[in-house]
């Protein structure tokens, strides 16, 4: 894995403009960066990447159905017990899910090791999918990358196969916040997906949802919504008025209820529990439980992140002697935490690089990389285009 400088095409936003990129500047600040790219060997996305995505997709799949079975387990995840059985309902029933994003460390050599699963609702989907295909196309024509260079992104076809296979008669419904642009921007992509797919759409924000007769979830004509995709995270949904709603699965959720407990960053220390050792894995472990001694011994340090945290919000990083090293602030403080041996991402130049491998179904479908001046990876880390040669 190396990252060289490449220049920016010219027009660059003129380009973002024409395909809705409308946010590739946050705050005035770049998020989409293309002055830079990541070159990696066919062998290093086929053996470190795609392989260990797939086999840790796997493990995770055996942490859900043990999961729904054992009440202690739904309990360290903090899951209110109001929705235990319609999660497990949603697993036994195999509710489909669309997709998600692995978050890993690795500079270049060794195993990749995962950070966390982003399996609910995963942004950066629009970068990975749609623009940095886009970047790679032009920047092959214009020889700024070699020319028979290739990406590690089949991302936007396996999207389309999925909303196939998934596909009911009745609309679906896509949904988030209104205040996000970037949320919107991926709700878009994905709706044109569906589209693409031969699935008929509606789109609606999450405030605009209504409650008809019945208890049945409305949109703002009053027609009954039967499923719906949400970029709005599953225990949000639980705390929400409509919250209870849930349990009468009247609709179909993208992603489905299952998908709380892999969104979870309790999953980390279950999948230690486990799969202890497992080459892909970072000791990690509950707040009241006694660290594993390899996590203090073999590691830099250690990482506490809240179970619900996003972006970043409230992790902290400390090193052996238990100083902190980066503390990002948020409003997670208050959730229960868990602990995770610190390995570090790898620093190129001013910035430290994080690699989110993303599932369509189960199948690895590509890559998206990040970048930060800090250890902790957020909101407004920089996207950043790969390629492979050789």
């Amino acid at each position: 894995m190396l990252r060289h400088n490449v220049p920016v095409r010219p027009g660059l936003e003129r380009i973002a403009r024409e395909h809705g990129f409308n946010f590739h500047i946050i705050d005035n600040e770049i998020y989409w960066d293309e002055s830079r790219a990541y070159r990696f060997t066919l062998q290093q996305i086929e053996t470190q990447i795609e392989t260990p995505t797939e086999t840790l997709h796997e493990m995770c799949l055996e942490i859900v159905d043990r999961a729904v079975r054992d009440e202690a387990m739904m309990t360290r995840l903090a899951i209110p017990e109001l929705y235990w059985d319609a999660i497990a309902r949603s697993w036994h029933e195999r509710d489909p899910s669309l997709y998600g994003r692995m978050d890993f460390v690795w500079s270049g050599s060794g195993p990749v090791k995962l950070l966390e699963y982003n399996a609910d609702t995963p942004t950066s989907l629009y970068e990975s999918a749609y623009f940095q295909w886009l970047w790679l196309v032009d920047a092959r024509r214009h020889g700024l990358i070699p020319r028979d260079a290739d990406q590690f992104n089949s991302l936007q076809e396996k999207l389309i196969a999925r909303f196939a296979a998934i596909a009911t008669a009745e609309p679906l419904y896509f949904s988030c916040c209104q205040e996000s642009e970037e949320d919107r921007g991926t709700v878009l992509y994905l709706e044109d997906c569906a589209r693409q797919a031969g699935l008929e759409t509606r789109f609606l924000f999450i405030e605009d949802i209504g409650l008809g007769t019945g208890g049945l979830l409305t949109d703002e004509q009053n027609r009954v919504i039967t499923q719906a995709f949400k970029l709005y995270p599953l225990e949000w949904m639980m705390r929400d008025d409509y919250g209870p709603l849930l349990r009468k699965r009247a609709e179909r959720w993208y992603e489905p209820l299952w998908k709380s407990i892999l969104s979870n960053k309790g999953l980390l220390p279950l999948l230690w529990q486990h799969f202890p050792d497992h080459p892909n894995l970072l000791p990690a472990w509950f707040a009241d439980d006694a660290p594993p001694t390899s996590a203090l011994e073999a590691y830099r340090g250690y990482v506490r992140k809240p179970l619900f945290s996003r972006e970043g919000g409230n992790v902290t990083v400390y090193d052996r002697g238990h100083r902190i090293v980066e503390d990002v602030q948020g409003d997670y403080g208050h959730e229960p935490m868990i602990y995770q041996a610190f390995a570090p991402l790898p620093r190129f130049g001013d910035s430290y690089t994080l690699i989110g491998s993303w599932l369509v179904g189960d199948e690895a479908a590509g890559i998206g990389l990040r970048e930060d001046a800090s250890l902790v990876t957020k909101d407004t880390s920089r996207f950043v285009p790969h390629y492979i040669a050789g």
